[in-house]
């Protein structure tokens, strides 16, 4: 239990601390306009207040990761916290608060744009070309686990297939409309559902007195399969300590945030808030079968579904109504990323092919085809596009964090915060897509050695780019 609360603690307060560095680094203008002051359209760059863009940003960001790649995280032991709570800080926070402010001093550029800026037009076009393939994933993956929770939460009263029908036909609504319209109207009920869950978990934690592993005696990989810590941990919790996805969003939040001075309780304080929920999973994955053995075995008696667990823990701690309000939270938490994925998606081709989005005409144009792509992906086996999604997402916040790190440079601010995570997290993607059976399965010595060249080479490429940077100011 130490372990859990201490975890929570550091993270909370490195949001006022570390949080507050961060923000000093970037220094937000608070009397320079915004993009949805200087340039409101009604559909898009619409001013919203700080409480509700802080909601949406959180739901926006808080897919199945921090609750399915918790869980699945936990089955490596208590070292998850670690990774949780500094992941979080010093690499989710700084890659979520920053691209969006780089975005919101740029009228609200979507990501692929800022990356062509910072690294190259080459960069920019495979950038558009991985986004737009991570959003339509995001939009495959969070539909058919959604649909399936629903599915057995209304015990077969509509099938499966239906599920699919009513959760698309509101991406599509939530994709075409103004995005005060329906995302800032459904968001706080969502919202409501997803914190209920979190804070209910975690009171169901302290008032069971549950045993929670503590890092200090269980310090080492508890994995049941044994797999590697390095680099499998850092892909399978991703939501929850940084994810690419993250970025994809934030310019959609900073179209409508009204001050630069509220960007860190926006952007930081939603990844922040992503990394409690994350933390508060993984604990309660750990302690409720009575231990690390006892979740093992539960896991691999039933398939190791994340979403037997989280049925199981909340139908249980929670009561029956309990138990649907925190499966509502499971699922509104999906659904709420993937309709603004299509919505990042659509906003991406717009600001690449220069088409006005006013009208409805356009819209639809440029949805329709993410949409078609987006059935055809649901006859593929959920696990394999998990398993793709996790390493797109990742592999998209190295990008970021590059792009980031150049930005910093360029303006003479401190860009070690963003380098070190983004050789990190260089040497995390690399790794894992050599060494993962779906990548090209070569051993671990191999995959390692070659994942910290890449780390090794792209910082070469950094210092000589720095130096010729530096040639030409002076």
């Amino acid at each position: 239990m130490i372990t859990f609360l201490l975890s929570l603690i550091i993270l909370i307060g490195g949001y006022f601390v570390y949080g507050k560095y961060i923000e000093k680094i970037f220094a937000p203008d608070i009397n320079r306009q915004t993009p949805a002051l200087t340039n409101p359209d009604g559909v898009d760059y619409v001013p919203l207040s700080s409480k509700k863009i802080f909601l949406i940003q959180f739901l926006n960001i808080a897919g199945l990761g921090p609750i399915f790649g918790a869980i699945m995280g936990a089955m490596y032991g208590p070292i998850v916290f670690l990774w949780i709570v500094f992941g979080t800080l010093f690499c989710g926070a700084v890659h979520d608060y920053l691209s969006a402010m780089m975005s919101l001093r740029s009228q609200g550029k979507s990501l692929p744009e800022l990356i062509a800026a910072n690294l190259g037009t080459t960069a920019g076009v495979v950038m558009r070309v991985i986004t737009i393939v991570l959003m339509v994933l995001v939009g495959a993956v969070f539909l058919s686990g959604p649909a399936g929770l629903l599915t057995k939460m209304t015990g077969g009263f509509l099938s499966n297939t239906w599920w699919i029908v009513i959760i698309f036909c509101y991406y599509i609504l939530a994709t075409l409309f103004p995005v005060d319209k329906i995302i800032g109207k459904v968001y706080p009920v969502f919202g409501f559902a997803l914190l209920f869950m979190a804070v209910g978990i975690f009171i169901a934690i302290l008032w069971h007195n549950a045993p929670v592993p503590e890092l200090f005696d269980n310090f080492g990989n508890m994995h049941p399969g044994r797999l590697p810590v390095f680099p499998m941990l850092f892909i399978t919790v991703a939501c929850g300590a940084i994810s690419g996805f993250h970025a994809t969003q934030s310019p959609l939040m900073a179209r409508c945030i009204k001050t630069e001075a509220d960007g860190r309780k926006v952007f930081f304080g939603a990844m922040v808030a992503e990394g409690v929920v994350a933390i508060i999973w993984a604990a309660a994955a750990m302690c409720f079968f009575g231990g690390m053995d006892g979740f093992a075995g539960f896991m691999g008696s039933n398939g190791n579904s994340a979403a037997i667990v989280v049925d199981k823990i909340s139908s249980q701690w929670l009561g029956s109504l309990g138990g649907v309000l925190a499966l509502l939270g499971v699922v509104a938490a999906p659904i709420t990323s993937a309709d603004t994925a299509f919505r990042s998606a659509r906003l991406i081709i717009a600001d690449f092919m220069n088409v006005e989005q006013k009208s409805y005409k356009s819209r639809i144009l440029i949805s329709a085809p993410l949409f078609i792509a987006c059935f055809i992906l649901l006859n593929i086996n959920f696990d394999v596009i998990w398993r793709y999604f996790a390493w797109t997402n990742q592999t998209l916040s190295v990008f970021t964090l590059w792009s980031i790190t150049v930005y910093l440079a360029k303006i003479n601010k401190n860009y070690l915060v963003s380098l070190i995570p983004a050789l990190f997290m260089t040497a995390v993607s690399v790794t894992y897509i050599l060494i993962s059976p779906e990548g090209f399965s070569l051993s671990g010595l191999v995959s390692y050695i070659l994942g910290i060249s890449a780390s090794v080479i792209t910082l070469v490429m950094f210092i000589f780019w720095k130096k010729q940077l530096s040639v030409s100011i002076i």
